[in-house]
């Protein structure tokens, strides 16, 4: 075994004649090859009639009888012509190949349709090799063989075995094809003097697009002597179409010259390859070669390896899982477990999965883990930069949500090999942004190639397979441990679960929030002698509980401190911050010190029991008695001082929002309500339009309030009405009047 150096870059001449060639090779019209191989001959007839319109160069040397002009009917004996019609009256993929003697010779007949016309192929049965009744007999042996393996290589053991000892080739290969559509030799059966094949690797090239879709169709392909001659058919287009006839289904197919080439370098005399088909995908190809000549099974011989063929395919799919049922029990349990720890602790679903026992990274092999919920990322293990790993999940995602090749399919993260060459990502509920995600590094692996994939010449402007077979290694990198099926399935349902205790979570949230903020609404408004109120709050059409709240506190000296505040944020968190801050601030303007040494002091206790926490509160200490009004405002919006039909923005007495600063000295400023006066206090709810500066929000207002007469209800309804807000905040308008 050698391991040659890395290939020099392609020549991009070179390469564009190889694309060429490539695209050649994949439209070559295998199908209609317009001939067939000698070793049977083939008519086309019409049907009923059973004319011959279409025949091979060779029928009358095969059938012993001149066929031009003629039909079926004139060939076979009237026993074998009803036996031939009785076929005919059912379905022909069940049928079996009818033993005829046209001329005194013995020939197996298969039959098929194409293009309207009956195809039949003639094929002599002496010369054939017979496996003989004992092996026949010893079938349901076989098949108790073939089903008894528990894993992917008895199973594929098995049949190369059996297969090689049903035909008689010397050499019998399973073949399985990998995702880009390589081919792997699985197991093997072979005469002992011949080189070993198994474990090795063959490239897509050598098995074009084309013919591996006709490998899905057609089970069983034949080629008794490889350096043979094809023999055209009679007349080239079928009468009456203007078109060649169509030998997709037709055992004596002249194949490819390209694949007699390949065949003839790989020193392969006659071939047989039989389909493996899982679940309707060609999953791979038992591949029969000989070496010492030509050589043809029976056709009760191939139709039995095709048997075996198609048990082995059904027995696939189940082979594979009870290989990986104790990984996947194993990945099923701790799936389990990590959603009930999620189940339990509703409210930190982040730290059931990265905190405890078992975490998100326990859940799959993997190096590391990401989980990003409520916009937080979690990481474990070895993952990508921090400020790499949104962008790298996204990419995955839209690739389908599992690579094991990330830095050789995605652009943009060939310095994350060693991190993340394998990534596995799910979404967390939609739309959210959050997800986990799993992270495999690269695993450099060693792949033994039958020859040098990359030395295929072009020849006369078409590709030339490659001549060398010898066994070519390399090291392939930048690829990971690809994910199972299950692994995928595990990280989903561990991601439904989780995505269900959000929603959950969410909305007893809102019922809770909505309940809580209810509570801080006045249910209706105290009576306060020498003062008239009006108070209006309208929560978001979003359903979504925001941080306005209002309050109206009595002073023990007979003066009335009206607030409206709003706190950053939204949901139960938000709500259960209000409520504490209306509580401490009702506490605070009940010293009577005045509105700013009130705002101060909220402003305090934030920087010490809630820290990271930010509001924005303003409050108007109103004298019922002189109508002196006492303002301060904490960051909130400027209350309206409407008078004599003019409207004016109160911007004095203003300082930072609550919870920005440490400590705070709010200014005050003084006014004062004459009969007729309002006072008008809001929530941003009222002005802020999307595409809209501030400012001419606050003109709006101002201009609103100014516009509007009557009680201060009415006048906060008219405000309301006026600036109709959008319905996607809430909106919080208290107003005030001396009486």
């Amino acid at each position: 075994m050698t391991t040659p150096p890395p290939p020099a870059a392609p020549d991009p001449v070179r390469r564009q004649v190889d694309t060429d060639a490539l695209a050649r090779c994949a439209d070559e019209p295998i199908a209609v090859p317009g001939a067939v191989q000698p070793h049977g001959a083939l008519l086309a007839v019409t049907e009923p009639g059973l004319d011959v319109v279409v025949a091979s160069a060779n029928a009358a040397d095969v059938l012993g009888a001149e066929v031009t002009g003629r039909t079926l009917a004139d060939l076979l004996a009237p026993a074998e012509l009803d036996r031939l019609r009785a076929a005919l009256a059912g379905d022909l993929a069940e049928a079996e190949p009818l033993r005829v003697s046209p001329g005194g010779r013995e020939l197996d007949l298969l039959l098929s349709r194409s293009g309207g016309l009956l195809v039949t192929e003639w094929e002599p049965v002496a010369g054939a090799g017979q496996a003989g009744a004992a092996w026949h007999r010893r079938l349901p042996t076989v098949l108790q063989r073939l089903s008894a393996p528990t894993s992917l290589e008895g199973l594929t053991g098995v049949l190369a075995r059996e297969v090689r000892a049903l035909t008689g080739f010397d050499r019998v290969m399973v073949y399985r094809f990998d995702a880009e559509w390589n081919g792997e030799v699985v197991a093997e059966d072979r005469r002992e003097h011949l080189e070993p094949f198994l474990g090795l690797h063959y490239p897509a090239s050598d098995i074009p697009a084309q013919a591996r879709a006709l490998y899905a169709t057609n089970w069983l392909r034949l080629i008794p002597d490889a350096t043979y001659t094809p023999v055209p058919l009679e007349p080239p287009l079928v009468p009456g179409t203007g078109r060649p006839l169509d030998l997709s289904g037709a055992v004596l197919r002249s194949v490819s010259p390209v694949h007699l080439e390949y065949l003839a370098n790989m020193g392969v005399t006659a071939s047989m390859s039989v389909s493996l088909v899982d679940r309707g995908r060609l999953w791979g190809l038992v591949a029969c070669h000989s070496y010492s000549g030509p050589h043809r099974p029976s056709s009760a011989d191939r139709t039995a390896a095709e048997f075996l063929g198609r048990t082995a395919s059904l027995l696939l799919h189940t082979t594979v899982e009870a290989a990986d049922r104790d990984h996947a029990v194993a990945v099923t349990r701790r799936e389990a477990e990590l959603a009930a720890a999620v189940g339990r602790t509703p409210r930190t679903p982040a730290a059931a999965l990265v905190d405890g026992t078992l975490t998100v990274l326990d859940l799959l092999p993997a190096a590391g883990a990401a989980v990003r919920l409520d916009g937080r990322l979690h990481l474990l293990g070895t993952t990508p930069p921090a400020d790499r790993v949104a962008a790298v999940v996204a990419a995955v995602l839209r690739a389908g949500g599992a690579t094991d090749r990330l830095t050789r399919a995605l652009p943009g993260f060939a310095d994350l090999t060693e991190e993340a060459s394998g990534v596995l990502a799910v979404e967390v509920g939609r739309g959210r942004g959050d997800f986990l995600a799993w992270f495999r590094p690269e695993t450099p692996r060693e792949v033994s190639w039958g020859g040098d994939p990359h030395t295929s010449k072009v020849t006369d402007g078409r590709l030339s397979p490659r001549r060398s077979f010898a066994r070519w290694t390399e090291t392939v990198r930048g690829t990971a441990r690809p994910w199972r099926e299950h692994e995928v399935a595990a990280a989903r349902a561990l991601a439904g679960h989780l995505g269900e205790a959000v929603l959950a979570r969410a909305a007893e949230d809102d019922r809770l929030s909505a309940a809580l903020q209810r509570t801080l609404l006045l249910e209706e408004l105290p009576k306060v002698p020498g003062v008239a109120l009006g108070a209006r709050y309208r929560p978001s059409e979003a359903d979504v509980v925001g941080g306005d709240w209002y309050d109206l506190v009595p002073l023990p000296g007979g003066e009335l401190a009206v607030v409206l505040g709003d706190v950053a944020g939204h949901g139960l968190s938000a709500a259960s911050v209000t409520a504490q801050l209306r509580h401490a601030l009702r506490a605070a303007l009940l010293r009577d010190e005045g509105p700013a040494a009130a705002l101060s002091a909220l402003n305090q206790l934030i920087g010490a029991l809630l820290p990271g926490e930010m509001a924005t509160a303003v409050v108007a200490q109103f004298d019922p008695a002189t109508g002196a009004v006492v303002l301060a405002n904490a960051g909130h919006l400027p209350a309206v001082h409407a008078a004599g039909g003019v409207g004016r923005l109160v911007t004095d007495g203003r300082g930072p929002a609550l919870g920005l600063l440490d400590a705070v000295t709010y200014p005050q400023a003084e006014l004062r309500l004459a009969a007729g006066d309002r006072l008008l206090l809001y929530s941003d709810g009222l002005v802020e339009r999307r595409g809209r500066p501030l400012p001419e929000g606050l003109e709006a207002v101002r201009e609103a309030v100014a516009a509007v007469a009557g009680e201060p209800q009415e006048v906060v309804d008219g405000v309301v009405a006026a600036l109709d807000p959008a319905g996607g905040d809430d909106v919080t308008v208290v107003g005030l009047a001396r009486v």
